[in-house]
């Protein structure tokens, strides 16, 4: 989602200046690898809850400063999209998705297990609705052929700003309350078609793994707040 600049080290062919071939070949391989991730995610998470780790995992965070977990999660995701984006070895790039991909996967535990907690079944409906909308959205990216690099500046402001009311709600103990999630949704939808607008148009056709871990960046990003609307709705 922060990636408006992230090819400026070298002169690259932006994929949406390339032959019809090679577009639909990048493409393919990219939303190939962010399903490859998805079924990584839930695959981990799966694996997690089944033998218990979860369980302790969520202890430990839930336990602790979410400042120290969000900010070493914050580090990661910005060492693995900087590692995928710049880095010309394949095995690398694969690296920096497997390791964002564990990395959200941890993250998530404490979410998943006081969903399950309080309210069951509720994680497969956020599921359900977070692919619809990662969906229908791309379908827009795809139908309009929009260049959508213009929200590249506002998301980087509603981050820093989402960002601002976490740390100040940790450390005030206030809540943000639903219409927070709500509004983060809207965020997570804006980076969506912004991912799209750029793996369509700007990424160089070797970047399909850093396409795919932006892309499946926001898509986490959505399910998460979506997972919290349908938590407090529960409540």
């Amino acid at each position: 989602m922060s990636q408006s600049d992230q090819f400026v080290a070298r002169a690259y062919t932006p994929v949406g200046t390339r032959p019809v071939e090679t577009r639909a070949a990048f493409i393919t391989r990219t939303y190939n690898h962010l399903l490859g991730a998805i079924g990584a995610f839930t695959l981990l998470e799966l694996w997690l809850f089944s033998t218990g780790i979860a369980e302790q995992i969520a202890s430990v965070l839930l336990s602790g400063s979410w400042l120290l977990v969000l900010g070493g999660f914050m580090v990661v995701s910005w060492i693995a999209s900087r590692v995928a984006s710049s880095s010309e070895s394949l095995g690398a790039q694969y690296a920096a998705l497997a390791g964002f991909v564990v990395a959200e996967a941890i993250i998530f535990v404490p979410l998943l297990y006081m969903a399950n907690q309080v309210a069951p079944g509720v994680i497969t409906s956020a599921a359900l609705v977070t692919l619809l909308g990662f969906g229908g959205l791309t379908a827009v990216a795809f139908t309009t052929r929009k260049d959508f690099s213009f929200l590249g500046g506002i998301l980087r402001w509603a981050m820093i700003l989402a960002l601002v009311a976490i740390v100040s709600a940790v450390l005030f103990g206030f809540s943000l309350g639903t219409w927070f999630s709500v509004a983060m949704v809207g965020v997570a939808g804006a980076a969506i078609l912004y991912d799209t607008s750029n793996v369509l148009n700007r990424y160089p056709e070797d970047r399909y793994v850093a396409g795919a871990l932006q892309l499946f960046a926001s898509v986490a990003l959505m399910f998460w707040y979506v997972l919290r609307i349908f938590m407090g709705s529960r409540n």
